[in-house]
């Protein structure tokens, strides 16, 4: 097998990381194919000036866009002029400009693309949005079915992933390819960073943190977990719930007491009227529960250290990078089962798998608050060990390689 070192071009619509998960996997395998002496740079369809493309480990080209699709006249030309200087191309993602525009400008040339896909084709996107599916269906014949056909491979990260891209459009032509998708580690001192996350929020010092850490978006299934919390919490804490009005106004005067158990919701929210919603469906619960908004650096892997299990009930996950990280500092994940690396998390007794309803998600709060602490720390352990099998992003980046390397021409 040809073993020379590859030149990638990765085309994104957006590395604003505020928009998700994949963000972080890219970065971080952009990292590691790096470090191995590959080339690889990225053009995105962001706002040159824009400050999360400040010191990006790898060379980022943001060409700018006029709106939400992303398209840019600059793209096409741009891709034209430079293709010859990569072995490859991976277009991250469909539905948008950075995907057709690659399209267009790599039609007739001998530069292969890949298109990974990130989920993008779930069915649960036509069930939860029907009329943006009626948009969607015509938008893929019209393009993106060309876009999945002409691809010298379409990428999925499970198999799972890949079995339910078949449900939703039609014709559908690809060749397909599952790989091995995963992060890197922190590179930092986890005890500290814990320090720093408790010092930032001192109430949570001495109290059981279940966290929940991403994207507050319907589709995590975010309103499901507060209420099924709340109602965990009263029974398991009764002498906290309480029951009448008065009793209501009297809970937040004690709010600033000790609590046993605390739900830390981290992350940004693009909606506002959403995370108003989510806010007050917490404040009228009672319960006690903590929005962070977005955390990073040394407070985003201190929340991961300072907590107990992480939890995400999503109606829809192609992978959930935020797992993979949870994993890594040995904290049991508490999934739904639309979560698609779910299998390979019970296999390794890291975590808990429920449905992705409210009966669901407070089974797997139940099932974690009666495990006992020596089962605890096995699945601590277990965590470590599943993110060393199957997520690391060496195990992701030698997949990936391997990919390319069977479609590339030696030069």
């Amino acid at each position: 097998m040809n073993r020379r070192r590859v030149k990638i071009l990765r085309s994104i619509h957006s590395l604003n990381p505020a928009t998700g998960g994949p963000l972080e996997s890219i970065k971080q395998s952009s990292v590691a194919l790096a470090a191995r002496g590959h080339k690889v740079e990225i053009v995105c369809l962001d706002a040159p000036d824009a400050s999360w493309l400040r010191d990006f480990p790898v060379t980022v080209h943001a060409l700018g866009s006029g709106g939400s699709y992303g398209y840019t006249p600059r793209l096409i030309p741009w891709v034209k002029n430079r293709h010859r200087e990569f072995d490859a191309v991976i277009v991250h993602g469909l539905w948008l400009y950075n995907g057709f525009g690659v399209w267009r400008a790599l039609r007739g040339t001998k530069t292969p693309y890949f298109l990974l896909l990130h989920g993008m084709l779930d069915p649960w996107f036509k069930r939860a949005y029907p009329l943006k599916h009626l948009k969607k269906m015509l938008y893929w014949l019209v393009i993106e079915h060309r876009l999945m056909r002409d691809a010298a491979a379409v990428l999925f990260t499970s198999e799972e992933e890949r079995r339910l891209a078949h449900g939703s459009y039609r014709p559908y032509h690809a060749n397909e390819i599952v790989v091995n998708y995963g992060t890197a580690a922190p590179d930092l001192d986890l005890a500290r960073a814990r320090e720093d996350f408790l010092n930032a929020y001192p109430d949570l010092r001495d109290e059981h943190v279940l966290l929940f850490l991403g994207r507050l978006h319907e589709k995590k299934g975010c309103d499901l977990l507060i209420n099924a919390f709340a109602q965990v919490f009263s029974q398991k804490f009764p002498a906290w719930a309480p029951q009448t009005a008065g009793e209501l106004r009297a809970e937040v005067a004690l709010a600033r007491a000790p609590q046993p158990l605390r739900l830390v919701i981290v992350g940004p929210c693009a909606d506002e009227r959403y995370l108003l919603a989510l806010k007050e469906q917490a404040a009228k619960s009672a319960a006690p529960i903590t929005f962070t908004g977005m955390l990073s650096g040394n407070l985003k892997w201190g929340a991961f250290a300072a907590a107990d299990a992480f939890v995400l009930p999503s109606h829809q996950e192609n992978f959930g990078i935020a797992v993979a990280e949870a994993l890594t500092c040995g904290v049991p994940v508490l999934i739904s089962s639309k979560v698609n690396i779910r299998r390979e998390i019970e296999q390794a007794g890291a975590g808990y798998v429920e449905n992705d309803d409210l009966a669901g998600t407070r089974r797997l709060l139940e099932r974690w608050l009666a495990t006992s602490e020596q089962d605890r720390q096995a699945m601590r352990a277990n965590a470590k060990k599943c993110f060393a099998e199957h997520f690391e992003i060496n195990r992701a980046t030698d997949s990936l390689l391997s990919v390319l390397q069977r479609f590339v021409s030696p030069k």
